[in-house]
């Protein structure tokens, strides 16, 4: 039997969701005291990694259903995030998968806050 679930790139996103690996929460004060990631967990707003999208939010058709047409063609509107990008979303909207001992997020697009992205042209 073919193994399926061998790395979180055969895993497919689905709708307007997106996978995210959470940055490390653990964080120095000015002070030079370290907060471990318990403090920071119990804050409403995280940030992490994009690992993989879905498709966007899909669309219902416009067309005329005919008879003759193939009506299993969804139409999607694409999402703004995308692989590689560091995002900031609200905490309580995910929910939180483990897959190899690693520790994923699965977040609505809705809430994500902001998205910071290095090949950015200005």
């Amino acid at each position: 039997m073919q193994e399926y679930l061998n790395s979180v790139e055969n895993f497919i996103v689905v709708g307007d969701r997106v996978l995210i690996k959470p940055r490390d929460m653990e964080t120095r004060t000015q002070s030079g005291l370290v907060l471990p990631a318990t403090v920071k967990e119990k804050e409403d707003i995280h940030s992490g990694y994009v690992v993989k999208t879905g498709p966007g939010y899909p669309i219902p058709s416009n067309e005329v259903d005919e008879a003759w047409k193939d009506t299993d063609e969804t139409k999607y509107i694409g999402m703004q995030a995308q692989k590689s990008d560091l995002a900031i979303f609200l905490k309580d909207q995910t929910h939180e998968i483990e897959f190899e001992n690693e520790k994923y997020l699965i977040c609505p697009h809705a809430a994500i806050l902001l998205l910071i992205r290095d090949d950015v042209a200005l």
